[in-house]
């Protein structure tokens, strides 16, 4: 008698395994996310008897560390996010909404590196034909890029082994699968091996691999979270279908620092980088109630945003809290110190809040913008446009100093603004040019 092949069911997006089928999973809370998966054939994978290891237990001190040898992309917004330029043998993974731009970014910089040296594009949700589209659009034209349009990861591979490429992209993770794996093209199963063996890959030949992932509905890439830390670099793509700016930001790089951001403009030819980006996030419009200016820090780059906020009466039982590019948790903790310090009946208006440019504001410099704005729209009172409100707001209703005090009033002065509201005692700043404003708490400056 035949032996009965052992089942089991998986989480399509957590890859909690069971021996049951299950409606809800216990690990992500996810409804409807088991399919069925087969048992797989387990190889030992190690050093057998006899082996010797290539290489031995060493101080740390002995160790020779090697100089990271990198090759830049021509794109100086994506250089700039990747710390220099692409490191030789790193697996680097992309994620974004569709239509946000990653293909369209990924095979520009395939154009960009086959100049110097032979690229592989690897599309498996795409025919060559579309790409070809794609690239004549961008002007992409190097001979030395190749394209193929293959799912299975055992045929890119051999494509691999038989040329010397020195960049390899996939586009996307989620089409890839790999025979030695029964569960279907973008199950946890499959996006875990077929990333693993993409980075022994990148190791062991030195190969640049670009990866393109899709995301969930809650912003995620699709798959385990495994997959993120396996990769050397993760990079987000932002913003809106609506607005031509795109965001690229680093989450995690293990070859330079996650806090620069690239910026990108979609237009007929593509992305491009953004080059004059100082007044793509505020406008120099008639001044009018509820709008305010702060400036923020991303990475070294110092950027003016335009504040707005929206007051209105409510006539609900639960009043409204809404935020665009801000948290909102923050939103409510001003709200409740506006209410507590100024005695303001805030708990009886909607206040909706919202980023200009489509950027998202994680740093607290721009607390006072947002009270500022938030003033001014509930009081009806336009606030200057040549006005700059830098400084974060405690509990305790103190405004206190941020850092890199220095590079954002200089890119101040650059933009011609004539006045700034910023915390007591900054020492040591060159604020000649501006008609300083010094406070130290909310009530004082109101």
């Amino acid at each position: 008698m035949a032996k009965k092949r052992k089942i089991s069911y998986e989480c399509q997006h957590c890859g909690y395994q069971s021996l049951q089928y299950l409606g809800k999973c216990p690990s992500c809370k996810e409804w409807d996310s088991f399919l069925e998966v087969a048992e797989e054939k387990k190889s030992s994978v190690g050093i057998g008897k006899g082996a010797v290891s290539n290489s031995d237990v060493i101080s740390i001190l002995d160790v020779e560390v090697e100089e990271l040898e990198r090759v830049s992309t021509k794109n100086s917004e994506l250089d700039l996010v990747l710390g220099g330029g692409v490191v030789k043998g790193s697996l680097i993974l992309i994620g974004g909404s569709p239509g946000v731009g990653k293909s369209t970014l990924l095979l520009k910089v395939a154009g960009n590196l086959s100049e110097d040296s032979k690229v592989l594009y690897v599309s498996g949700e795409e025919s060559l034909s579309q790409i070809k589209i794609r690239a004549d659009r961008l002007s992409v034209e190097n001979r030395d890029l190749y394209l193929y349009s293959e799912i299975e990861f055992e045929k890119i591979l051999e494509k691999v082994e038989n040329e010397t490429y020195s960049t390899l992209i996939i586009d996307s993770i989620q089409t890839l699968f790999t025979s030695s794996h029964t569960s279907s093209p973008g199950s946890v199963t499959q996006v875990r091996a077929v990333t693993f063996e993409l980075m022994r890959l990148a190791k062991s030949r030195g190969i640049s691999i670009f990866i393109i992932g899709h995301i969930t509905k809650d912003g995620s890439i699709a798959g385990p979270r495994v997959l993120e830390h396996m990769v050397d670099v993760v990079l987000y793509f932002e913003g809106e279908m609506s607005s031509e700016l795109r965001i690229l930001r680093g989450f995690k790089n293990r070859f330079g620092n996650t806090s620069e951001i690239g910026i990108f403009e979609m237009g007929r030819d593509g992305l491009k980088s953004a080059k004059e980006i100082a007044s793509k996030f505020f406008s120099r419009s008639k001044p009018q109630s509820g709008s305010a200016l702060t400036v923020i820090m991303e990475g070294s780059r110092p950027i003016i945003l335009e504040v707005q906020a929206l007051v209105s009466e409510s006539y609900n039982p639960n009043s409204k809290r809404s935020v665009n590019g801000f948290d909102l948790n923050r939103l409510n903790m001003l709200l409740a110190l506006l209410e507590k310090k100024l005695e303001l009946p805030l708990n009886q208006y909607d206040v909706f809040v919202n980023i200009t440019g489509g950027i998202r504001v994680s740093e607290t410099a721009s607390d006072l913008a947002i009270i500022a704005s938030i003033l001014s729209s509930f009081r009806n009172r336009p606030l200057s446009k040549e006005t700059l409100f830098i400084g974060e707001v405690s509990l305790i209703g103190d405004i206190r100093e941020v850092y890199s005090m220095d590079s954002r009033l200089r890119e101040a002065i650059s933009q011609g603004i004539k006045k700034v509201i910023l915390p007591k005692k900054i020492p040591d700043l060159e604020i000649e040019s501006f008609e300083v404003d010094e406070v130290s708490k909310i009530i004082e400056w109101m």
